[in-house]
């Protein structure tokens, strides 16, 4: 994700994350406790069987959180979702409409309830296999408890419908504002990032999280609506409406979902090795933006020299008429707002490039915790600036010599870039802050063993989440070297150390 340019240049935002392969498993991070539950509106959750399987251990809750230190209640435990399957019927823009979510999961313990993460929405029932479950609010999470335990390894399927409100947003004071639904002068389009996917549909919400995603939407003949990844078909329904098809073709963690609905136009080309490039332009807007948007195929040849093949399927630039105040990487499909494509070339090519980025740092290589965050947003931001340095940007030195100025004060009020609170998650230090770190690392190992440690990140971590430490070994092996050290000193440390080979370079003090 990246900001608009209507702050400073060392305060421009940005955002990110998804994957291939596999849907993972809940237990990449450590399993959250149950943690205290505060009743909610309907039947209370239900009680575990008296015993399990024989040899087994008897059902029990499933967690309500992965474990992530900074989201508690992010993702869930006991199970993994293989699929999701999302039904919406559209009516018009800014009224709720029907909406249906059907989970396909396996156990990972013996069940005797778990949980989904979803705020908000008016629901109207759910079944488990087919029969119908209680289910209980309780703030974000949605508890429900089969007719019968589940028991470890086996599939099971979950449905939820519910009335969806395309209105519900929710607001941080960092980069990400206002998130969830946004909307459009004829629809929608949608940010989910951080944690908004909650409000789309009912999730296993953690970046480190995936699974593949098939959508269903109807709308009305005269609108529109597109979704990550392929699609698939277009159907008559009645009544004068139509439903559309797509698959998410690989699996993606729910953040970076895209639901785009209303009047535009789809603007296909191709891009390196005949990559498809899918743009999805408001009518009035295709004349306009297409000078920023035709550059797609020269950034992703720019990117894939540095960070090799391109790791999706397709790609595309979703340009939305609306206020929203910041790009996102949502999966094969950027979602960038019209200002960034109706102003200065060098800040759109900065914007394009960035959400570009995180599809190899962020949506291929997956965070595995929020606290990694410094992965995506700093390798975007760096070679966001990287770009810009020869392409009518500020330098490359100019813009990290700036940062490193500030980097202090930026630990004092964001936390180290691998050291954030739940609230400075997306402050300044892991977009420059953290790109700084990369840019230390390359002067210190030298620019070829770095371009060495970047392409094996990203293919050795290709469709897989990975995190702080994993980098800093990845480096270490690369280089030859123990960077642990090094690392850990920019990544947690109190103060900015010394930049390799820039010894006239100063820290501002910190004003307390």
């Amino acid at each position: 994700m990246r900001g608009t340019r209507r702050r400073r240049t060392a305060l421009a935002l940005a955002g990110a994350l998804t994957l291939t392969g596999a849907a993972l498993c809940y237990d990449l991070l450590p399993r959250g406790g149950q943690g205290s539950r505060a009743p909610g509106p309907a039947a209370a959750p239900g009680r575990a069987a008296a015993s399990g399987p024989a040899g087994g251990a008897p059902p029990s809750p499933g967690a309500p959180g992965i474990g992530d230190p900074l989201m508690p209640l992010a993702g869930n435990g006991g199970y993994t979702v293989r699929r999701y399957t999302l039904d919406f019927d559209w009516q018009a823009p800014r009224t709720p409409f029907e909406a249906g979510a059907t989970i396909s999961a396996a156990a990972t313990q013996a069940l005797s309830r778990f949980d989904l993460d979803f705020a908000g929405n008016t629901l109207h029932r759910v079944t488990v296999d087919g029969s119908p479950a209680r289910y209980v609010r309780d703030g974000d999470e949605l508890v429900v408890t089969p007719a019968r335990p589940i028991p470890r390894g086996r599939p099971f399927t979950v449905h939820v419908a519910y009335t969806a409100d395309p209105t519900q947003q929710r607001h941080r004071d960092d980069a990400i504002r206002d998130y969830g639904w946004v909307p459009t002068p004829d629809g929608t389009v949608v940010c989910a990032q951080p944690d908004g996917a909650k409000m789309i549909f009912p999730a296993d919400d953690h970046p480190s999280l995936r699974a593949p995603i098939t959508f269903h939407v109807t709308t009305p003949a005269n609108i529109g609506a597109v979704a990550n990844g392929r699609l698939v078909s277009t159907t008559a329904r009645p009544g004068g409406r139509v439903e559309r098809t797509y698959d998410s073709e690989q699996p993606i963690a729910a953040q970076l979902v895209q639901l785009a609905i209303g009047r535009f136009r789809v603007v296909n080309s191709t891009g390196p090795r005949g990559l498809p490039v899918r743009d999805v332009v408001p009518d009035d807007l295709v004349g306009d933006t297409e000078e920023y948007r035709s550059l797609t195929p020269e950034h992703l040849a720019w990117l894939e020299q540095r960070l090799g093949p391109y790791p999706f399927r397709r790609y595309g630039v979703l340009v939305g008429d609306t206020e929203l105040p910041v790009a996102l990487e949502t999966q094969s499909l950027s979602v960038v707002p019209k200002d960034d494509l109706l102003g200065d070339r060098v800040d759109a090519e900065r914007n394009l490039v960035h959400e570009l980025t995180h599809h190899w740092t962020g949506d291929s290589v997956a965070i595995r915790r929020w606290s990694d965050l410094w992965l995506s947003e700093g390798h975007a931001r760096f070679y966001e600036r990287l770009y810009s340095d020869s392409h009518g940007g500020v330098s490359l030195d100019d813009a990290m010599r700036d940062a490193y100025e500030q980097h202090d004060q930026w630990r004092h009020d964001d936390g180290a870039p691998a050291e954030p609170a739940a609230d400075t998650l997306f402050k300044v230090m892991r977009y420059d802050g953290s790109a700084l770190v990369l840019y230390a690392l390359r002067e210190k190992v030298g620019t070829a063993v770095f371009e060495r440690i970047e392409k094996s990140w990203v293919s050795t971590y290709r469709g897989r989440a990975a995190g702080t430490r994993d980098f800093i070994d990845l480096a270490s092996r690369v280089a030859k070297q123990d960077l642990k050290p090094f690392l850990t000193a920019w990544l947690h440390g109190p103060h900015t150390p010394p930049m390799p080979g820039h010894p006239d370079w100063r820290v501002d003090p910190v004003e307390n």
